[in-house]
Parts: structure tokens; sequence; C-alpha cells
């Protein structure tokens, strides 16, 4: 059945509209963006399916590729890209509000954008997000990828960075394609030389977040690893 068809308090945009989007399942949100199901299939239903093909789970589908995505029944091509824009739109907006408050008071806008940037990432890749005195966000660099080991993440490098954006801290963070979020040895003695590093220029290490799959992002600092 059509969701045309349906009784009005029960249609997705309807009830969205009378109690707000807070009130909808994710398969309802997702069927608004949607707006047509295909044959034999509402909007709805396309939706549940999209969720089922990555296990249920918001944080997978938003890190899906378009390649992924299109793959389901009923999606295509072109409402991958629909859903990937929106995502990227997401990510930029968590980026904006970073920028525009202190951002170390705000832990959950940090992991959010982390998971949204670093999940999908199928081999490592080491950030720094760079903060004014007032801890908002100056910039975000993608300094290193590939295998990090300490040998690989070079302090010298991080210090010019820090030193060229004139940052007076910084958040550090990198993925685990593996899903495991549980620091090594190597990246804790990794965090320790960047803090020594970045003291003799009075930068200070806020915290070094792990991203790993869809759990949200390991702090170091809350560990007592800094």
């Amino acid at each position: 059945m059509a969701i045309s068809d349906w009784p009005l308090g029960e249609r997705p945009r309807e009830r969205l509209l009378a109690h707000g989007p807070a009130a909808l399942s994710d398969a309802e949100l997702l069927a608004i963006y949607l707006r047509v199901g295909v044959r034999g299939k509402s909007a709805v239903d396309l939706a549940r399916d999209l969720l089922l093909r990555f296990d249920g789970r918001l944080g997978t589908l938003v890190n899906a590729t378009l390649e992924e995505l299109a793959s389901v029944s009923g999606i295509g091509m072109a409402k991958a890209a629909q859903l990937k824009a929106s995502f990227e739109l997401a990510r930029r907006a968590l980026g904006q509000e970073m920028a525009t408050r202190d951002t170390f008071s705000s832990p959950g806008v940090v992991r959010d954008w982390l998971r949204l940037k670093l999940a999908s990432k199928a081999h490592e890749v080491f950030m720094a997000l760079w903060l004014d005195a007032q801890n908002r966000l100056l910039k975000a660099d993608e300094l290193f990828s590939g295998t990090l080991t300490q040998t690989s993440v070079y302090p010298r490098e991080v210090v010019k960075t820090a030193l060229a954006t004139n940052a007076a801290a910084v958040i550090l963070a990198h993925n685990h394609p593996s899903g495991v979020a549980e620091p090594s040895r190597a990246d804790e003695m990794l965090t320790r030389s960047l803090k020594e590093a970045l003291a003799m220029v009075d930068v200070k290490v806020l915290d070094h977040f792990i991203v790993a799959g869809n759990a949200p992002p390991l702090s170091f600092a809350e560990r007592g690893l800094l």
C-alpha cells in the first residue's frame, strides 16, 4: 500500500509536521527523504530495507559508499547521491558548530564529527583539530595516512603545522579500520611524543580520540592516558 493511502495520522510527513522529527523512527525519517518507494514497496518499506542492509545502524549507513547504497534494490545511484549529499551536509554543519563554540566543552559534537569523518576510512588516517585560545576550531587537518606507527607520524611536521596554524591547542584523532577502538602501546607512545613536542611551542594536547566502527570514539583523556 502506498503511503498516500495510509490514514493521515500515520503518514510520516504529516506526523513530522504535527509532532516534530523526534517522534519518527529512523525508517520514517528516511522515507520522507526518499519520497517514493518502488513497485510493491512504500517509501517506508524501502527505508527499512536500506537500514537492514546496513545492520539497522545509521552510523553504518552514513559511512557506506555510493556503490554500497546504490546496490540496495530501489535506491540506485541518484538516490544514493542524494543520501551522500545529506550526510555531507550533516558533517559540515557539525564542523561549523565546532568552529563557533568552545570545542572542548562539546565532546559529543567532536565525537559525532570524527565518526562521520573517519569511521568509513578503509586505511588509517591521523587528524589534528587545531583550536584557538578559546578552544574554537581553526582547522581540521588530515596529516598522515596509511599504517600509522610512531615513526610514520612525525612530531616535527605536526609542530610545523601547529605553528603555521597559530594554534593554542589541539585534539588529535585517528581511526582503527579493524573496528577495535582499544589503544595500542604504539598509540600511547605516539601521543606522549606529540604532547611533549607540542608543549615546546605552547600548544596543549586536549585529547586524542580513536574512531573505530560505529561505537563512540574512545577518548585518551577520559582513559587517563594524557
